[in-house]
């Protein structure tokens, strides 16, 4: 019989009491995390070493804390705004960062925070290297007994929802009980803030072994700032966009490279002569390109897509929004194949778009203006997104296979990496010295998919460079320490200087493809190393087009685009005020012009005669009267950045 509890130390007394002296303790990554919980629990045992606690999660959101300076005087008061005064700081992540945990408690995560955990020991040495698909088997290997996670309330009635995550908690229960161990403990708290979302995410209340309703006020729910998206980016979104085929499936991640895909895809529907135009300007070849013709479109959606990805987020919203994202599946495996031979008859599709789903996602996570939208779907929106187990989404075995591949047709995965080789090897969740940057999470299974769907394509989005202490490097890579996706399930990769089709290509015509989207300055000795390891035959010629991979073309390409609309700085909405927009490019532009001694120095000089910056900049910084002279020059610095930045 399920508990009813209405205050967070009741609910650390009843799973104290219930659960075994050692406790094991599974809970979901991102928002379905209860943070107020865990932090209760935390306090309780931080000083019990006679209560072994191992917590087993993952992606333990932590707001971003600013360096003292102008970064602290711009993040202050939107980090207050944006997440809310009252947000709960997991304990045990600020204790992480400091490798400050007691000895008694290990928290360990199959997906980090990107960049979040790189200086901390207890978390580098705890990570776990998982596909998502095997994290379910992993925690029944581990003993599981307890079970913690937030949930929402069915609106007018009893019934709960995993909501934001229904991507582990059954499959790990039902892993748990498969090695003969008793059924974990669990303990379910009612968030109000967390959108209902029936379906395979409702249960009975009686599922849970305890349900905590803890009493207002409720802080607001962990909200990913949305970023400004940068010409580089832009152009992979577009050349991306280039490859998905109309009445086909979409997976995407999440960032500035997703964004830039969702807002080229709602291009190419809504106004597909100002795509076409983009597209031109960035490459007047792209059309006659051969993994577009054999892959992709560059037509409105017809029929539209249907979208299965383990994470939902804002660009969904805005493909919903647009009518992109609207082909409809249903779990009948007849109907599926009479729509796939064109047989189905007026009742088919009658059904199919009474009873289909059109999104298909096992957690969700997004700005606050994404959970709004969840809210406020109509009834008959709501049940279109179906919320399901990553078992089911992320891979095609040990389900429903024969049902799934016909939903699935034309599927492209998208993906980021940090770093290609050229031999087609993605560099994606660490570094060559074995630290972890963020996870494997569901990369490789998506990868893996596209090899085992005839019709699927793999698609993997990288920077061409980075900025590695004020200088720029290739993220293209004769090879490095570390690798996510083998180089044997290459196959396609795109940068903002064009699209690598590697799929079933020797090596020597993988290294040409790849160094063709390579920056002009790093090309040669790609090349020359291709040739010295017996990879490139000694008379290949770089074709002239090469020399225009530079950042100055690129931008010079999209100009017009940038300014007249085309491709907005936030082309899904923006967290942040007009003026903060502002200040973003100026705090971007100095921190690229401060990043090494030498040119931080020479910026200092130029900003002591950059005179007084915009009134509203200065005011929403906390620089318009300066006290002192540090603050006189910090304010000098960032009215050189706003002019440098300034339309």
């Amino acid at each position: 019989m399920t508990v009813h509890l209405d205050s967070l130390d009741e609910a650390v007394d009843f799973i104290l009491r219930q659960a075994p002296q050692t406790l094991r303790m599974g809970a979901p990554l991102g928002i379905g995390k209860p943070h107020r919980l865990i932090n209760a629990l935390y306090a309780r045992l931080e000083q019990d070493p006679s209560r072994p606690w191992f917590l087993y999660t993952a992606l333990s959101l932590d707001p971003p804390q600013a360096k003292p300076g102008l970064e602290a005087r711009f993040l202050g008061p939107f980090a207050t705004r944006h997440f809310g005064e009252d947000f709960p700081r997991l304990a045990y992540v600020q204790a992480m960062k400091r490798d400050a945990l007691p000895a008694h408690i290990e928290i360990e995560e199959f997906y980090m925070q990107s960049g979040a955990l790189l200086g901390s020991s207890q978390a580098q040495r705890h990570y776990a290297s998982l596909n998502y698909t095997h994290v379910a088997r992993a925690l029944g290997e581990r003993g599981l007994n307890v079970i913690v996670q937030k949930v929402a309330r069915e609106p007018g009635g009893r019934r709960l929802s995993l909501s934001c995550n229904n991507d582990l908690t059954q499959d790990a229960v039902e892993a748990v009980q498969a090695r003969g161990l008793p059924r974990p403990l669990l303990v379910a708290e009612v968030d109000p803030q967390l959108p209902w979302l029936g379906g395979t995410a409702a249960v009975d209340e009686d599922y849970f072994d305890a349900v905590v309703t803890p009493p207002g006020p409720y802080p607001m729910l962990f909200g990913l700032p949305r970023q400004p998206v940068s010409d580089a980016e832009y152009a992979i979104g577009l050349y991306a966009s280039a490859l998905v085929r109309d009445g086909g499936t979409l997976q995407i991640g999440i960032g500035a490279l997703a964004d830039a895909l969702c807002h080229a895809l709602v291009l190419r529907h809504t106004d597909n002569t100002a795509y076409r135009e983009v597209l031109a300007a960035l490459d007047p070849e792209l059309e006659r390109h051969p993994a577009v013709i054999e892959s992709g479109g560059l037509g409105p959606f017809e029929i539209g897509l249907y979208g299965c990805s383990e994470m939902i987020n804002e660009g969904f919203k805005r493909l919903v929004e647009t009518g992109v994202m609207r082909r409809k599946v249903v779990d009948d495996e007849l109907l599926m194949r009479r729509v796939s031979d064109g047989t189905a008859n007026l009742g088919d599709h009658a059904r199919l778009q009474r009873d289909g789903e059109y999104l298909h996602g096992a957690f969700y996570l997004g700005s606050p203006a994404f959970y709004d939208w969840l809210r406020q779907l109509p009834d008959d929106e709501r049940r279109a997104i179906g919320m399901r187990r990553i078992g089911s989404v992320n891979q095609l075995y040990g389900g429903h296979e024969s049902l799934e591949r016909l939903q699935r047709r034309d599927a492209r995965f998208f993906n980021s990496a940090m770093m290609i080789t050229a031999l087609g090897a993605a560099v994606s969740d660490g570094l060559e010295d074995g630290r972890v940057v963020s996870g494997v999470g569901g990369q490789y299974n998506f990868v893996a998919m596209a090899h085992a769907l005839e019709d699927a394509r793999s698609v993997l989005m990288f920077r061409a460079l980075r900025d590695a202490n004020g200088k720029p490097q290739s993220n293209v890579r004769w090879n490095y320490g570390h690798t996510t996706i083998p180089r044997h399930l290459r196959d396609l990769c795109i940068s903002e200087y064009g699209i690598a089709d590697l799929r079933g290509r020797n090596d020597e015509d993988c290294v040409i493809a790849m160094v063709g989207i390579t920056d002009a300055r790093f090309q040669a000795g790609l090349l020359e190393r291709a040739q010295r390891n017996r990879k490139l035959r000694r008379g290949f010629i770089a074709p002239p087009a090469w020399a225009d991979n530079t950042p100055a073309h690129l931008t010079a390409s999209l100009r017009r685009f940038r300014h007249d609309g085309t491709l907005p700085d936030y082309p899904l909405g923006s967290d942040f005020t007009e003026v903060e927009q502002r200040l973003v490019k100026a705090l971007s532009w100095l921190k690229n012009q401060t990043a090494t001694p030498v040119a931080k120095a020479g910026t200092v000089l130029r900003a002591l005669f950059a005179g007084a910056g915009e009134p509203e900049a200065m005011t929403r910084m906390g620089l318009a009267k300066p006290a002192g002279a540090g603050e006189w020059l910090e304010a000098r610095l960032l009215a050189l950045g706003l002019r440098k930045t300034r339309g």
